[in-house]
């Protein structure tokens, strides 16, 4: 017994500093690549090129204003944003009816329903690709900003639904119920009770949506051509282009995601609930 004693408390040593080091690694695996991209992203094309390089940017807009004459960059990054805005509505459009029909509806095959609807993400796009393009050669959707928001929402509808779905959940019947006493429809009961709580919520799933549309790259390559989005833009060139030109479009592609999280962050409370001065 004493022997035991003895060795568990430097068990309880070993584990704590072993898992002291993988946090440290984790955050050294996500935190320096960032860190590298935005230090190169702010410094100008010689300190970039330049070896050894400076851990510190120079703040200078050098390669972020290469990349903005670069030729076709704008039109790519305009084409990003009208795809990606288009996703994020749609999906948000069909994703909250669905949330809500699956929390407050009962009917059969519902559990089968949402596997389905999570087992859609699970399918590989490749496989996809060659009737995708056929189909949308046919209908004239090939190479459109249209055709391209269309397959971007299929990959964000899934986490739409599910996210809309939990936040529904959330939201007690009663409360709907009691605005009917009170003489409102299922529409007005909607708009007045459940929508103002679960705006964040939404808010922050329209975002997620937006930012796989942004970042997506396959469907982009293979079903556009001359309309290209930026990511396709910088795969298509990657071969080609200045190194600067890579960081700084790393950087752009990176900056969406990094709202994201903030705007989740602020969208949430610390214990994962919703703020209290957002739901009065």
């Amino acid at each position: 017994m004493s022997q035991t004693d003895q060795v568990s408390p430097n068990a309880r040593k070993a584990g704590r500093y072993l898992y002291i080091a993988t946090v440290v690694f984790l955050c050294a695996w996500v935190l320096v690549p960032l860190y590298l991209l935005f230090v190169n992203a702010l410094s100008s094309a010689e300190a970039v090129n330049s070896f050894p390089k400076s851990a510190l940017p120079e703040f200078d807009l050098g390669s972020l204003s290469f990349f903005a004459k670069f030729q076709g960059i704008l039109d790519a990054l305009k084409n990003s944003l009208i795809v990606a805005t288009m996703t994020m509505v749609m999906s948000i459009a069909i994703g909250a009816p669905a949330g809500y029909a699956l929390s407050r509806f009962e009917f059969r095959g519902k559990a089968t329903f949402r596997l389905l609807i999570l087992m859609t993400r699970a399918f590989p796009l490749p496989l996809l690709a060659l009737p995708l393009a056929i189909m949308f050669i046919r209908t004239g959707l090939d190479d459109t900003a249209l055709g391209l928001a269309f397959v971007h929402t299929t990959l964000a509808v899934p986490f739409a639904v599910l996210i809309t779905f939990s936040l529904f959940s959330g939201i007690p019947l009663e409360l709907e119920e009691a605005a009917w006493t009170l003489g409102c429809t299922r529409l007005t009961a909607f708009t007045k009770v459940v929508l103002p709580l679960i705006l964040p919520g939404i808010t922050a799933s329209a975002i997620f949506a937006f930012v796989i549309s942004w970042n997506e790259v396959f469907a982009a390559a293979v079903l556009t051509i001359e309309n290209r989005t930026l990511t396709a833009f910088l795969l298509q060139n990657l071969d080609t282009t200045a190194i600067h030109l890579k960081f700084a479009g790393g950087f752009i592609l990176v900056l969406p995601a990094l709202i994201f999280i903030f705007a989740v962050e602020n969208t949430y409370s610390p214990c994962g609930g919703l703020r209290t001065d957002e739901t009065n």
